[in-house]
């Protein structure tokens, strides 16, 4: 592989993993398998058969596991510790035969990669929820979806376009992160607010005298 395409594969694998990490190893294990593309030597175990059933059976699970409101929040935050390792591990791998610096910076960059693609789907994946009906939530799956396997072809096929692309994707997320936290803090105040303790009414209320001020003072003297 030329640079480009290295550059190209190295990040669009990391972005794809903090999205759909299942997805992204089969497409990268079964364009492996089929020899329409040559994997760097520290990827080809994705075409291992072994790899491909493990991330086609999960590829599954989490497709419906996106798709249900709420179910797909706890999906995100139990990925926080799969998605991002695993990206930066990728990201390394798809560098190819380089210096172990160069396989340790592959990975850093890919790792920061695949948490911001993470948190930004994650996050914008709770205010979502806050929607009662469950469509606008299988739109968003979908087109995750459909956005990984189409990020990853442009990242092997055409990497220019996919680095360009990219680079307008972390545009986006550094002008969408300020948004989706204020929305987080709305979200996450009213859960708060709604299981928190609550002051009783009567009981601890403190006793107000409305009446004449002059009445209470000559009751007092008597």
């Amino acid at each position: 592989m030329d640079p480009i395409h290295t550059i190209a594969l190295t990040m669009g694998v990391a972005w794809a993993s903090g999205i759909n990490l299942y997805a992204a190893v089969f497409m990268l294990g079964y364009l492996g398998m089929t020899g329409n593309i040559q994997l760097p030597p520290d990827l080809q175990m994705l075409s291992d058969p072994l790899v491909l059933a493990a991330a086609g059976f999960m590829y599954c699970v989490e497709f419906f596991a996106d798709k249900t409101p709420g179910v797909d929040s706890g999906w995100d935050a139990l990925h926080t510790f799969i998605r991002i390792p695993a990206g930066a591990i990728l990201a390394a791998g798809a560098i190819g035969d380089v210096s172990p610096a160069a396989h340790l910076a592959a990975g850093l960059i890919g790792g920061a990669m695949a948490a911001g693609s993470h948190f930004t789907k994650s996050g914008a994946r709770v205010l979502i929820n806050t929607s009662p009906e469950p469509f606008t939530n299988w739109t968003a799956s979908i087109t995750e979806d459909i956005a990984v396997f189409a990020g990853l072809w442009a990242a092997l096929h055409y990497p220019v376009l996919f680095l360009a692309l990219l680079v307008g994707f972390i545009a986006l997320m550094i002008w969408l992160w300020p948004k989706l936290w204020r929305g987080l803090r709305r979200v996450f105040g009213f859960i708060a607010r709604l299981f928190g303790k609550r002051p009783t009414d009567a009981v601890n209320a403190p006793t107000i005298n409305l009446g004449n001020p002059e009445l209470k003072h000559n009751k007092d003297s008597t």
